[in-house]
């Protein structure tokens, strides 16, 4: 079965390959600026963008995050350009360590939101959360993004540290996912 999926981050689309095998992914540039206060509202803009394109097939978008508790909920939806523009990993993963310098309660959770529209046109979104807390030092050499500093609840190794099999099987994504194959396979 085809699947359009709204991105372009090479990461974002061998996660979802290798959660989705089975499935033909192909990748649309959305081309839509994420303009909503909410991951779900974000997922939205970007699948209606391709959807658009590819009337008579699914079409998917995901906007995900990290939110950290003691940040009230930051970065949340910026989390790509948390540092600001133009987006830079290590120099997100380098502010979220300074604004957490002192700070104890590091409890924090990744967050995906998952938008489909079906091939009759009708629009589903789903969501999938990952908890953990923010290490003091970044931690591995795999995943992407906020990886090496998100130490999920009952490890004691970051995402980067656990690599993609494991990683995929406890993400958000993954979570998020799992309800999309359900939606999918119908």
């Amino acid at each position: 079965m085809k699947l359009f999926i709204a991105t372009h981050n090479a990461h974002k689309l061998r996660e979802i390959g290798e959660i989705l095998p089975g499935f033909e992914i192909c990748a649309d540039d959305p081309d839509a600026e994420e303009t909503a206060e909410t991951f779900e509202g974000n997922a939205l803009i970007k699948v209606r963008a391709i959807a658009a394109r590819h009337v008579g097939a699914w079409s998917m978008a995901d906007d995900s995050g990290l939110e950290v508790e003691a940040l009230n909920g930051a970065p949340g939806v910026r989390s790509a350009r948390y540092a600001g523009e133009p987006s830079s990993t290590p120099a997100n993963n380098a502010l979220l360590l300074k604004n957490l310098t002192g700070v104890t309660n590091r409890a924090a959770r990744f967050v995906c939101a998952v938008a489909l529209v079906a091939p009759d046109g009708a629009e589903h979104v789903v969501r999938g959360e990952c908890p953990g807390r923010i290490s003091t030092e970044p931690s591995g050499a795999g995943g992407f993004g906020y990886d090496p500093l998100f130490v999920p609840t009952g490890f004691d190794r970051s995402f980067a540290d656990l690599g993609e099999v494991e990683k995929n099987k406890i993400s958000h994504r993954a979570r998020a996912l799992a309800q999309v194959k359900t939606l999918l396979l119908g």
